[in-house]
């Protein structure tokens, strides 16, 4: 990895820090030619509480583990929102790179090989194998950021 690839992976850190999620933090950004194009972090959707205003956390009430049934969680994945936000703003994310503190998980994965992103770098493990499987069937690379 080289000097970029710290500095976005240390912004991915100051993002995920704003994420409305009790379970855990998550900051992606999204990078085109050494500019950030689009920023995301775990959060509700416009208008729906957060867990943070709920006072408690949706899956860990109902003992749902990681990894699982992520439909069952108030939050958007910060992948997720990276991506939402490029679109709504008009701005091309083919050919980019993503950045996360996580690796994604299979529902970001089809995200993120369908928007044209042809690199993900990400710091902390996910329990989706699958997710890993079809970034490699895909051709997208995907490296385990390595700090110095």
């Amino acid at each position: 990895m080289d000097k970029w690839d710290l500095r976005f992976m240390e912004l991915t850190e100051q993002v995920g820090s704003w994420a409305s999620c009790l379970r855990r933090k998550v900051g992606a950004i999204i990078v085109k030619e050494k500019r950030v194009m689009a920023t995301g972090y775990n959060g509700a959707p416009t208008g729906i509480h957060s867990c943070v205003e709920r006072g408690e956390c949706l899956r860990i009430k109902n003992n749902i583990a990681s990894g699982t049934h992520a439909e069952l969680c108030y939050a958007a994945h910060a992948e997720q929102n990276a991506i939402i936000q490029a679109a709504k703003y008009g701005v091309s994310i083919e050919g980019a790179t993503l950045y996360c503190t996580h690796q994604p998980c299979v529902i970001c994965a089809k995200m993120i090989i369908n928007a044209g992103i042809e690199r993900v770098v990400f710091k902390e493990g996910y329990p989706d194998e699958f997710s890993m499987k079809l970034f490699e069937e895909a051709g997208t690379k995907v490296e385990k950021s390595e700090e110095e």
